[in-house]
């Protein structure tokens, strides 16, 4: 499947449409059948679903995602989700500036927001996690409750395909 994301004014994203690959055999032709499903003349641009940060992923066997072989099916740095906006200079989709992290500055290479301090790979134990604290602008340690932990594994286990993917699940369906 193909998919398009329909631009408003600024070249902001307001909706992302599917279009069969039978259809959308090249952009303009997806655009094409857009605008006369429509009875439009808008300005749609194709996205790639499994593109982020300028890479394309798919995944292995095991359902874990791993880079493509095939790069050329990465596109416009990410997938368009409504509210980003298209940068045509930089022929890239780009999400909204986090509002809770304004220190947060835009990677020009991947087109996603990043800290301006990058994370510590130190591995930490189970129930810690690293968090960004906008106050001091730094990385800050969070130790998880065991019973956050305890009710995370909980709910993974209320659903009969266990650790399945969401794409797993319904593609099949």
């Amino acid at each position: 499947m193909a998919h398009f994301a329909k631009l408003g004014t600024g070249n902001k994203v307001q909706r992302v449409s599917v279009v069969s690959n039978d259809i959308a055999t090249t952009e303009q032709a997806g655009i094409d059948f857009l605008n006369n499903l429509h009875e439009t003349n808008d300005i749609w641009k194709q996205t790639s679903y499994n593109t982020y940060g300028g890479i394309h992923y798919s995944f292995d066997a095991d359902n874990n995602r791993i880079e493509s072989a095939d790069q050329t099916k990465a596109f416009r740095k990410n997938y368009a989700g409504i509210g980003h906006t298209y940068d045509e200079s930089k022929d890239a989709f780009i999400p909204p500036a986090p509002s809770d992290f304004p220190s947060w500055v835009l990677n020009e290479t991947t087109c996603n927001w990043e800290a301006p301090v990058a994370k510590p790979e130190t591995v930490l134990p189970n129930n810690q996690i690293y968090i960004w604290n906008e106050e001091t602008v730094s990385w800050d340690i969070q130790t998880i409750e065991q019973s956050v932990i305890d009710k995370s594994i909980e709910h993974t286990n209320l659903y009969p395909e266990g650790n399945k993917s969401y794409r797993e699940i319904h593609e099949t369906e």
